[in-house]
């Protein structure tokens, strides 16, 4: 009981709220946000951006149904028209989550059978579910890409370079530049440690120096 008062006392706001600007469809606009979870709509109701843009969203959902019979022309059609539709209802509900990855999520979702896209869209708890696992995956697979791209790698390079550079100077202003390009092509794991460890960053210099002086 206590879900459904809590639900009646947000559809309420919510509605107070939709009305002044959309007269018409505030009855099936609310409707239709009632269906996001309770924690999206309590949030909702505090920010006014995420309001107006679900609102925007479901307006255009409601608009959606017209587009596909002026569309139709035979059966192949319908089956495409159908798919997009899912496509663009299922896109509009990732994207109320903010979660700054909607199109790669959608994405992700519509790999599912097409039954399970239509539980998703029916059912707001199983959405809340899929968003987060799927967020959760691209939250991973962007720090697997970062280990690995060549850019990250050179952004650090340059950033110990910098701080190789200033430590070197202070021993060696005259030949820092090539000491420190000769250092640079340590692992990095070891050039951390020189970093941290005075006596082992001296020790580093001295050795590339007599290597300069051979």
């Amino acid at each position: 009981m206590d879900e459904e008062e809590d639900l009646e006392t947000l559809g309420e706001q919510l509605y107070s709220r939709i009305y002044p600007k959309h007269k018409e469809t505030a009855g099936k606009l609310t409707g239709m946000l009632l269906e996001l979870p309770g924690p999206v709509l309590s949030q909702m109701l505090q920010d006014e951006a995420m309001l107006t843009a679900a609102v925007e969203k479901a307006l255009r959902a409601l608009q959606l149904p017209e587009e596909p019979s002026k569309v139709t022309c035979n059966d192949e059609d319908d089956g495409s028209v159908s798919s997009d539709s899912l496509g663009e209802q299922l896109f509009e509900l990732v994207d109320v989550y903010n979660t700054g990855h909607s199109e790669k999520i959608t994405g992700m979702l519509l790999e599912q059978h097409k039954e399970a896209v239509l539980n998703l869209l029916s059912d707001p708890k199983l959405l809340e579910e899929q968003v987060n696992l799927a967020l959760k995956t691209v939250k991973e697979q962007n720090v697997e890409e970062t280990d690995v791209s060549d850019s990250s790698d050179t952004d650090d390079t340059e950033r110990l370079g910098e701080k190789l550079f200033s430590l070197v100077e202070e021993m060696d202003p005259l030949h820092a530049n090539d000491i420190t390009g000769m250092l640079l092509e340590m692992d990095p794991a070891a050039l951390q440690q020189v970093l941290s460890d005075h006596a082992m960053l001296e020790v580093a210099v001295q050795k590339a120096q007599a290597a300069l002086d051979t």
